[in-house]
């Protein structure tokens, strides 16, 4: 309803920014919390870029997720919660617990809070990591909202953190989560138009590849999706009676091999694109390549494998309709031009 005070987790963020986007169009009133008062330019920064200037609209909360104080205050008076502020970092922790206590302890602060304020209904960012991942895909069935991350067989760390995280989530409301109702969405990788310096390690992908800091492709697959669907995809879930309870994966059409996501580029961005390998690498050299660089040592673990999802069951209950994969991937190529953020660009 608009008018209604919507409380957005993690406001500096890639996505927390387009949610309060996307709610500032519909008329809500927005409060969001950043740790500290330095951030606040940096969302109005985005907001800027975005097309909005929130004035009255927007107020700041600090809040942090490791720690108790701030949260009463954030909630007060709010009707909804996105909480979309979790840890996303581009390398391997130098513990697992880095990610998971944060992750997993700040979202069941989120929603004592939301218990004790009164709040109506949260929701949560979880992810296709706590979907898809320790388990091998059976041929020919996309992952669904029915699947749960096997956490007995390797992942990452960032993996266990959303997995153990939607747990704890689900587990609490059904427990002790009072009158406050809970829904989920679950994105795959978060693509479209970046708003400023600081945005996900999704986005971060099409940059190295158009800046040509890759040697090569992995031979692996994403799921794709635009940060603005996954926004209104938010809005949905927050304001639908039918999806109370529901868990929502957030993808666009079938997942994409490296491949093609480079060819997408190339094909429609031109002399942009450039720089854009098409070249796979042999999965023994990543894995070489794994053992000293961060990033590619998470992924190590999906080379090879074919995988897919499905978004119908946010279409069929929701009437959520994403953009293409390849539009969401060319969105992400043209902002990080418009911005100046590739080095060719400088």
């Amino acid at each position: 309803m608009s008018g209604e005070l919507v409380l957005v987790t993690g406001g500096s963020g890639f996505l927390g920014a387009h949610c309060i986007l996307a709610l500032l169009q519909a008329g809500y009133r927005v409060r969001t919390t950043v740790r500290s008062a330095r951030r606040e330019a940096d969302v109005l920064a985005m907001l800027k870029v975005g097309g909005a200037e929130p004035g009255d609209a927007l107020s700041f909360a600090h809040a942090d997720l490791i720690t108790d104080a701030g949260w009463p205050e954030a909630v007060a008076g709010c009707d909804h919660i996105l909480h979309v502020a979790s840890p996303f970092p581009p390398g391997v922790p130098k513990h697992e617990d880095e990610l998971i206590v944060p992750a997993r302890e700040g979202a069941l602060r989120v929603l004592r809070a939301a218990r004790d304020a009164k709040v109506k209904r949260v929701v949560l960012t979880s992810s296709f990591a706590a979907i898809g991942y320790g388990q091998t895909p059976v041929h020919g069935r996309p992952f669904t909202e029915e699947n749960w991350t096997n956490l007995s067989e390797q992942v990452s760390a960032y993996v266990k953190s959303k997995t153990l995280a939607e747990r704890a989530a689900w587990d609490f409301v059904g427990r002790e989560g009072g009158a406050s109702e809970l829904a989920v969405v679950n994105p795959v990788g978060i693509f479209g138009p970046v708003l400023g310096p600081d945005h996900s390690t999704s986005t971060d992908f099409i940059r190295r590849l158009m800046d040509d800091e890759m040697p090569g492709l992995p031979r692996m697959v994403f799921g794709v999706v635009d940060v603005r669907d996954v926004a209104d995809l938010h809005l949905r879930a927050m304001t639908n009676p039918a999806a109370k309870g529901q868990r929502f994966l957030a993808i666009s059409g079938d997942f994409m091999t490296t491949l093609e996501i480079a060819q997408a580029l190339k094909a429609r961005l031109g002399n942009a694109a450039a720089r854009v390998t098409t070249r796979v690498l042999p999965d023994w050299l990543v894995r070489f390549v794994g053992l000293f660089d961060g990033q590619a040592a998470q992924i190590v673990t999906e080379l090879g494998k074919a995988k897919n999802a499905t978004g119908t069951k946010a279409m069929r209950m929701l009437g959520w309709a994403p953009r293409s994969r390849e539009d969401a991937l060319v969105a992400t190529g043209e902002s990080l031009i418009r911005l100046g953020l590739l080095k060719r660009a400088k």
